[in-house]
């Protein structure tokens, strides 16, 4: 599967579970200037920076981990073919 799809869908989960993070910041943005939502501002930006992170390091995990399967399966395809000329 492609790294890109692979992301996309870690993404999409990530904003589903940690939806409060642009909440936040939609609400900062689309309120009208208040220095008592700042807090808004700054829980939002992190939270969604934290999602946006944590999609990244899974979507690295899912490739290695399905590069390693593809490695080993192709090593042994390679395996048997040798077993089977010799």
């Amino acid at each position: 599967m492609s790294t890109l799809w692979v992301y996309v869908r870690i993404q999409l989960m990530m904003f589903v579970f940690g939806i409060v993070g642009p909440i936040f910041l939609f609400v900062y943005f689309g309120a009208q200037p208040d220095p008592t939502l700042r807090w808004m501002y700054w829980w939002g930006l992190f939270i969604t920076a934290a999602d946006i992170l944590i999609a990244l390091r899974l979507t690295e995990s899912v490739v290695r981990k399905d590069r390693e399967l593809a490695e080993k399966a192709s090593l042994k395809r390679a395996l048997q073919r040798a077993r089977q000329r010799s």
